[in-house]
């Protein structure tokens, strides 16, 4: 019998001594890893990082941390776990309106899309809208209740307020509400229990962006001091003064819809709207122009008499003085006179006189009743400047005794903040109902937060008889409380309760009986969102004073300088800066500059050269720029398009009490903005502007800025070309290859090919986006990546070329240099024409991914999707390099449940940030690649609800997340295999042309280009 050995072994020594050291790793796979910053990795920790020993893999998913699930006690009635719910709401910032539907999940709200429903948004979002539902899971949101620095109950707050409240009534003392324009009429009604119950309150609104000289002009022009609706859908020539509509002005969602329907073009439809742009710095409406003269801010005015007086001697009336003659000014005059009632001028000033010289050329046009509707007044901008400063006024000379900021922030977004911020200490009482402590709140006496949007109760009214509801989509994360609730409340109804005051409020207002009971009344409202009723058509006269605005302007101009002169404009990413804390935000590429997570002053080439700024990417000098009696230094970026001796400077930026994301990012710009004639200036002559020797890297997303003459990039020609034979025009940018048997010999790519094709039975998934209609906004960047659970970088991580976004919106700018000077190409036009171009995966039918992947991660459907197989990547990045679009984004760290970036990316690195997290998709981890997937976990959703009721998929039944962002509808989705699909009829396809066809719709310009 053999014995039994009684050797042993041992890894080593250590073993052997059983040291402390050995045993506290001996049960690692691994070494510990050594520090990030340490860049000299072993290949051990190459191979592990990669993920190629599938012992490493399985060890990793046993060693996963628990998390535990707790089951419902009691299941609430409409929640099924996996299965999303979804609430008709209605998104309010100040006057900032959408109406909304919430997808929540297990009751959390995890996605925003727009409501087809309404008439006024027809289902279009924005940038900021698209944002939103990550600002409910802000950490920076107050927790309750404070008085003071301390936090309080709710008791302890109405006892001290109504106590403080009582006692300033009895002596006669002024109260004052303070807020941004108030759209909901609920929210009035209940303003006006309070003023019932203190007779001596005033509520007074203002607009961090001010519309005040518009409504001025209109009372004075029309008798009534309103904004009228606008219809640019029926606009055959547009014409903007400094108007960005398509970005910030008034209504951009409601107006980037109707001006999309004016640009598209087809086959069917030869004809598309000409839209001239006189602006100073480049907005995204002048982006989108088919001509655009670059302006200074001073001329604004200049330029719009001179319209007028073109305008005026075709219609007989007399001119005005003090025009300026600017290049396609004359033009766009013959073509409104031509389009007489299809037509439309926007100014973007907050000059009353400038506003009314545009009211006098829009009567002579007869555009009112037709584009322009006062009879359908607007309550997006019922800022009063006046009023507010009256009132800056009276807190500095201790003549208001209560001041409560309802959900607005004037010592941040008003010019003369500071001097409200220092009067505070001298009234006794003061309140702020913001979720937020901000600039105001951490000053004010007294915090008693409302809820996020996303949370309460609430009613609208955006333009007139147009209505809509907001409901909650969660229980208020905090202890927070309806500020309508505090308000009533503190009226002397302990007992309140908004959700039945907006109840009770609309059975009064809008029930009229007929075929519903009032419990049926409500909830069809509540289920719709929205509820429209007729507007009766009116006529205006216009009745302004047309000479003495004209000697205003002229007035006004004549008194500028020769310096520099600064215009001041909201953002077209953070906006106001209500949102500055919201990441998503900060890391949304800004459609003209490409710019993330800085604030800069926008200056001209010419000006740059002059100060020795080269226009690079690597590094930049900072400015000085001193206007309106305050000096601020802020980073140089050199802005084709921004003329010669102007500089620009966006609003948003500079908070100190916003949170980790935002606070000390740039400076506050709402400082530089002046009062001039009663109005709010955002203009500003006789800027000092200086550069100084300190260095400084931007972070911008995108370093190509011309065209380069790659005509297959985007394909662009004139409407004149294309309406003449549309498939030739198309046809002459079809790139040719030749066969190697026959060099001579050129046929189309797709007849070449080392693969047989595919074959698709069932579904074959494609997109269509219309680049006509496109404008960069950039709503489809942010809603794929709320979406998707695209993980935030951060700012030097962008300087590092590692941000993920699944879908960028690549801009061009054009050059004047011959298509042979390739040097003189790489620079931007002194005014460039611009191209915005949204790029995502293409999920190319053979796909050079799939080929070179040594893994099989990346493998075509039976769909005709380019797929990832997340747990199978090791990372080789074989496919980003042979991708030809460049949409592939490689994870270089593991960008959740990371210190590193806390601050960047909360969504995936706190609790409360994760709860916005969609389950339906993976959080990838490090060392893989992802990218676009069309969103198929919205496929799947689709699919199966269509087999779970024994029918067919219809057509429009999916949508991807970009493509239900989009307010243009430029970007189209949809199954290529079926013939009756909208993105078949569009590309006038059937499925055995899909391989054939790109899934891109051309550029066609509304001018002739060189």
């Amino acid at each position: 019998m053999k014995k039994e050995s009684t050797k042993v072994y041992w890894k080593g020594l250590e073993q052997l001594a059983n040291s402390p050291e050995f045993v506290k790793h001996a049960n690692n796979e691994f070494a510990a890893p050594r520090p990030e910053e340490n860049i000299d990795h072993s290949r051990r920790d190459f191979l592990k990082m990669m993920g190629f020993g599938m012992s490493a893999v399985t060890l990793a998913a046993c060693e996963a941390p628990i998390r535990k699930a707790i089951p419902y006690i009691n299941k609430p009635l409409d929640t099924e776990p996996t299965i999303a719910n979804y609430y008709a709401s209605t998104y309010i910032n100040g006057g900032d309106y959408c109406s909304i539907v919430v997808k929540t999940r297990e009751g959390r709200p995890i996605k925003v899309d727009g409501n087809t429903l309404s008439n006024v948004t027809k289902g279009g979002t924005s940038a900021q809208v698209e944002a939103s539902v990550l600002s409910l899971y802000d950490n920076a949101r107050l927790r309750g209740p404070k008085l003071g620095s301390s936090s309080a109950t709710w008791e302890d707050v109405d006892d001290t307020v109504i106590a403080k409240l009582q006692e300033i009534n009895g002596k006669g003392g002024q109260i004052r509400i303070v807020s941004h324009s108030i759209i909901s009429p609920s929210t009035k009604a209940a303003l006006e229990k309070f003023k019932a119950a203190y007779p001596t309150t005033q509520v007074v609104q203002y607009d961090a962006v001010s519309a005040f000289g518009m409504l001025k002009a209109n009372e004075e022009s029309f008798g009534s001091a309103m904004i009228p609706s606008y219809d640019f859908s029926k606009a055959n020539v547009i014409v903007s003064i400094a108007a960005d509509f398509l970005g910030t002005w008034v209504a951009p969602i409601e107006i980037t819809k109707q001006y999309g329907q004016t640009r598209e073009v087809s086959e069917k439809k030869l004809e598309m709207s000409r839209h001239y742009q006189f602006e100073s710095n480049l907005s995204l409406a002048g982006a989108n122009a088919d001509y655009r003269t670059q302006i200074k801010p001073s001329e604004e005015g200049a330029v719009t008499v001179q319209l007028y007086n073109y305008i005026a001697a075709k219609a007989g009336r007399p001119s005005v003085s003090g025009g300026v003659e600017k290049q396609y000014l004359q033009k766009a005059a013959e073509e409104l006179w031509a389009n007489r009632g299809k037509s439309v001028v926007v100014a973007g000033s907050n000059d009353k006189a400038v506003q009314l010289i545009v009211n006098a050329i829009n009567d002579m046009l007869g555009n009112y009743g037709s584009t322009i509707l006062p009879h359908l007044p607007v309550y997006y901008r019922q800022g009063d400047d006046a009023a507010m400063a009256a009132l800056i006024a009276d807190a500095e000379g201790g003549k208001i005794d209560g001041l409560i900021f309802y959900n607005c922030n004037p010592v941040y977004d008003h010019p003369m903040g500071e001097k409200l911020g220092a009067a505070l200490k001298n009234i006794s009482l003061s309140v702020s109902t913001s979720y937020k402590e901000d600039e105001t709140g951490t000053l004010a006496g007294v915090k008693a937060p409302d809820h996020h949007y996303l949370e309460a109760w609430n009613d609208a009214e955006p333009k007139k008889n147009h209505f809509s509801l907001a409901q909650p989509a969660i229980t208020p994360i905090f202890k927070t409380r309806a500020a309508q609730d505090t308000f009533i409340v503190w009226a002397g109804e302990p007992d309140a309760n908004y959700f039945e005051f907006v109840k009770k409020n609309w059975i009064a207002r809008f029930y009229t009986g007929q075929t519903l009971d009032t419990q049926s009344f409500w909830d069809k409202s509540l289920f719709d969102g929205v509820l429209e009723l007729p507007v009766e058509a009116t006529s205006v006269t216009f009745a302004g004073d047309v000479n003495g605005a004209a000697n205003a302007i002229a007035t006004n101009y004549a008194s500028k300088g020769t310096g520099t002169e600064l215009v001041i404009h909201e953002s077209l990413t953070v906006g106001d800066g209500s949102q500055a804390n919201n990441p998503l935000l900060q890391e949304l590429p800004d459609p003209i500059s490409k710019a993330v997570w800085d604030h800069y002053v926008s200056v001209s080439p010419k000006t740059a050269k002059a100060a020795g700024i080269s226009f690079s990417e690597s590094m930049t000098r900072k400015a000085t720029i001193t206007a309106n009696g305050k000096t601020v230094t802020l980073p140089v970026l050199v802005q084709p398009g921004q003329p010669e001796n102007t500089i620009s400077i966006a609003l948003g930026y500079g908070r100190t009490k916003a949170g980790k994301v935002a606070d000390n990012l740039g400076i506050n710009a709402f400082a530089l903005v002046s009062m001039v004639n009663g109005s709010l200036s955002y203009n500003v002559s006789d800027v000092k502007f200086e550069i100084t020797d300190e260095e400084y890297q931007i972070a911008q997303t995108q370093t190509h800025e011309t065209y380069m003459g790659r005509q297959t990039v985007v394909r662009e020609y004139s409407l004149e070309e294309f309406a003449k034979d549309p498939e030739a025009v198309q046809n002459q940018f079809d790139p040719k290859v030749a066969t190697w048997k026959d060099p001579d010999h050129k046929v189309d790519p797709g007849e070449l090919s080392l693969w047989k094709g595919h074959e698709y039975k069932n579904h074959h998934w494609g997109m269509a986006i219309d680049l006509n209609t496109c404008n960069g906004c950039g709503a489809c960047v942010v809603a794929c990546n709320v979406e998707n659970n695209v993980s935030l970088v951060g700012r030097q991580e962008v300087i590092n070329r590692r941000e993920m976004h699944w879908l960028r919106i690549d801009r061009y700018y054009s050059s004047d240099a011959n298509v042979e000077d390739w040097k003189g190409m790489e620079i931007a036009s002194e005014n460039p024409e611009v191209v915005f171009q949204p790029m995502l995966c293409q999920h190319c039918n053979n796909a050079p991914c799939e080929t070179v992947c040594p893994v099989a991660a990346t493998t075509h459907s039976s769909e005709g999707l380019n797929q990832m197989t997340y747990n199978r990547c090791i990372g080789t990045r074989y496919c980003a390099n042979n991708c030809p679009y460049k949409v592939r984004r490689f994870n270089w760290f593991k960008y959740h449940d990371n210190k590193q970036f806390a601050d960047a990316n909360p969504a995936m690195n706190t609790d409360l940030g994760k709860m916005v997290l969609n389950p339906d998709v993976t959080v990838r981890s490090r060392g893989v690649m992802e990218k676009c997937s069309f969103c198929v976990q919205r496929i799947q959703s689709g699919k199966l609800t269509a087999k779970k009721e024994r029918r067919p998929l219809k057509d429009g039944e999916v949508v991807t997340a970009c493509a239900a962002a989009c307010s243009t509808g430029a970007i189209v989705f949809g199954d290529m295999n079926d013939p009756q699909s909208k993105l078949s009829q569009l590309l006038q396809i059937g499925p055995a042309d899909a391989e054939k066809k790109p899934y891109g719709v051309d550029k066609i310009a509304g001018n002739p280009r060189a």
